[in-house]
């Protein structure tokens, strides 16, 4: 058995380390919606803990996401030296965040605004919590797009551009790397460090499931008064979970800024937020597995109707717009798939098991 499940990992570690090499011989264009799909990942694997693990509906969860991109915006672009004058007079050169600042100021400062948003809603729950956390959500990208005069701190609707790539080891991201006579283009070096960040929240999080934080977590979900009275801290657990999963947002958002090269608070919807509560749903709730394939699905998806969507156009005599017969068919997709499987598409073993039977 241990040989059968070690012989899966490695099959699934290579295939997911040729999978951009395969791609890449289409152009970029595939290898950058794997790219997009695997911060996907990341953002709901940290809404699965707030979601998933604590029961807790937070509908506001691309605020998370938006602060970690303006994070990286502001330290990683000539923005703040031409807006400030004491600023390009200490940094005259601009300043370039490496990467191993730029994760842990991410995570740290999206832990930050999740225990902000969790501490007035610590006695809300069901609707009224989704209700609050909508409005946060809201409110970030409401600052976002005013914070312009009267300091010029995120540039408005116009968003922040020349955002730097990542360096690693010298390599930078930003630009194909020749080894040899093959090229590894930017999207591809992209995307095995999408891939490593993912790889190390899915360690996070099954080590969270597996601990007594994460079943207190699953405790609080089930029935919060029962959790209480056996002795579980709620209010310190709900803030904790609001942190560790406003953490991983933070990061997604660092990582999206220096891919894109630009932010603007039109990537800040609240589209976003409800796509992300969807792919966690339509994967299967507090299965890591799960919310993965319901990311993966959901994230990609859109991207892969855009060629369908055409020709459909087209048999109609272009009377349904292309964007909006995608979205109509993105939603067909997920209605029929809910209707099939409410559980989600792979949803935790424990779901669905009947009770055991009566010892005569």
């Amino acid at each position: 058995m241990q040989t059968k499940k070690l012989l899966t990992f490695m099959a699934a570690a290579v295939g997911l380390l040729i999978v951009p090499l395969f791609a890449q011989q289409f152009g970029s264009g595939p290898v950058r919606i794997i790219d997009l799909a695997l911060l996907y990942v990341l953002l709901a694997l940290g809404l699965n803990i707030v979601v998933g693990y604590a029961g807790l509906l937070d509908l506001g969860y691309v605020a998370f996401y938006a602060v970690g991109s303006y994070m990286f915006a502001l330290l990683a672009s000539p923005h703040l030296s031409e807006n400030f004058e004491a600023f390009q007079a200490a940094f005259p050169q601009g300043l370039h965040s490496p990467l191993w600042i730029v994760i842990p100021m991410a995570a740290g400062i999206a832990a930050l605004f999740g225990v902000v948003l969790g501490a007035p809603t610590l006695k809300l729950r069901g609707d009224y919590l989704a209700i609050v956390t909508l409005g946060f959500g809201e409110i970030i990208r409401v600052f976002l797009n005013n914070l312009e005069y009267p300091l010029n701190i995120t540039n408005g609707p116009r968003g922040i551009g020349q955002i730097d790539s990542f360096h690693f080891f010298g390599i930078n991201l930003g630009k194909s790397l020749q080894i040899g006579d093959y090229t590894l283009p930017s999207v591809t070096l992209y995307y095995y460090l999408f891939l490593a960040l993912v790889v190390g929240s899915v360690i996070i999080c099954y080590r969270l499931e597996q601990s007594r934080i994460g079943r207190a977590w699953m405790a609080i979900r089930e029935d919060e008064i029962a959790a209480k009275a056996m002795g579980i801290n709620t209010r310190n657990l709900k803030l904790l979970a609001f942190g560790m999963g406003a953490t991983f947002g933070g990061v997604a958002g660092a990582m999206f800024a220096s891919f894109q090269g630009f932010v603007s608070p039109e990537s800040f919807s609240l589209q976003e937020s409800v796509m992300i509560v969807a792919m966690v749903v339509l994967g299967g709730i507090g299965h890591i597995p799960g919310v993965i394939l319901g990311a993966l699905m959901l994230a990609a998806l859109p991207e892969v109707l855009r060629y369908v969507a055409g020709d459909i156009q087209n048999m109609t005599g272009g009377r349904i717009d292309a964007s909006i017969l995608r979205q109509l068919l993105v939603a067909s997709a997920m209605i029929i798939i809910m209707l099939l499987r409410p559980r989600g598409l792979w949803p935790a073993p424990e779901h669905g098991k009947s009770a055991p039977a009566a010892v005569k």
